[in-house]
């Protein structure tokens, strides 16, 4: 294999991403240096976070270059390795996705141990989509025992990981927001919630007071906007917010309007606390420790959506941020062997 295809940012999107910000383009591979490995990429997740990339403007990330391939969370089979430390044929994750081989320094890269679980767990509960719901809620917003627990985006990649752990850590109820009656009866049947609010529905604080009618304790906030507005104008005294992205708001032209009831978190005395998953990779062993062994007992439930094929990595980004998957969005880029 001399030549990779991959995908491209060619222009920045105004609001919604569209298909013709992307390019797939084949382009040759660079011949290896010492330390370095080739993966053949087996699979590549899409994630909301992207979209902010797409723009030319600080954050926390780097902005994706015009011109050049998109970055993201992969995993596939090493082909080829100038490396010691990591051989031929070891499964390895790693940040080069967007393309369907990747050449990087071997300390780039993580193998990972496919006895104990399949590839996709590593883009998943045993990547950092698990360990941004085990973070948010042990570190950020940390669930105490008989709380009431609300969690946005429910059954999406983080939320259908978030509110089944709480019930771990000790939840007296969980309750998950997600748009549509196909969504609210995956949380409620497959994902363990106690109750599930279709946001799709209008009045968000009507359904979350008959949902949870003494309020709530903890919050995962994904979503922001009218999602953060009903979760403060809910919580309890000495309440915690996790603020972990604010979906509602990304792509948007204009500023989205915020809560307008945010004394009444300073009245409650209540905590909301940013986070990023990036400063809490300490914590990984500790999560993968525990979630490989829910996972093989069938104690944690997860669920994909997989679009297959580089050429439709785009078509799966805008799948992500519209709402259209269930559980974490996949591309399958070639079959693991």
């Amino acid at each position: 294999m001399t030549v990779s295809r991959e995908i491209r940012l060619v222009s920045r999107p105004t609001g919604t991403p569209k298909p013709e910000n992307f390019q797939l383009v084949a382009a040759p591979l660079p011949e290896l240096g010492e330390g370095q490995i080739l993966v053949r990429n087996t699979w590549m997740s899409v994630d909301p976070y992207m979209r902010g990339r797409m723009d030319d403007a600080p954050s926390y990330m780097p902005p994706f270059a015009l011109g050049s391939a998109l970055e993201g969370s992969a995993v596939g089979e090493v082909v080829a390795s100038r490396a010691a430390s990591v051989p031929v044929g070891a499964t390895v994750s790693h940040f080069l996705g967007w393309r369907e081989y990747a050449a990087l320094d071997a300390g780039a890269a993580t193998v990972v141990d496919t006895s104990i679980a399949p590839p996709t767990a590593y883009l998943g509960a045993l990547g950092s989509t698990g360990l941004t719901a085990y973070v948010a809620l042990t570190r950020t917003a940390p669930v105490e025992e008989g709380d009431v627990v609300l969690v946005s985006a429910a059954a999406g990649a983080v939320g259908s990981i978030a509110g089944q752990l709480a019930r771990q850590l000790g939840a007296s109820r969980v309750i998950g927001s997600a748009g549509g009656p196909r969504k609210t009866k995956k949380l409620l049947d497959v994902f363990g919630y106690d109750a599930a609010v279709d946001y799709r529905r209008g009045d968000l604080p009507g359904q979350l007071a008959e949902a949870a009618p003494e309020g709530i304790d903890v919050y995962l906030d994904a979503v922001g906007g009218d999602h953060l507005q009903a979760a403060v104008g809910a919580i309890r005294p000495g309440g915690r917010i996790a603020m972990v992205g604010a979906i509602s708001g990304y792509g948007a032209v204009r500023p989205a309007p915020g809560p307008d009831n945010l004394f009444r978190a300073a009245a409650h005395e209540v905590t909301l606390r940013g986070m990023l998953v990036s400063s809490h990779f300490d914590l990984f062993p500790e999560w993968i420790g525990k979630a490989a062994g829910w996972l093989a007992d069938g104690t944690l439930r997860t669920e994909q959506t997989v679009v297959d094929g580089i050429e439709r990595a785009p078509e799966a980004l805008l799948g992500v941020l519209s709402g259209a998957n269930i559980g974490k969005m996949l591309v399958r880029l070639g079959t693991d062997h």
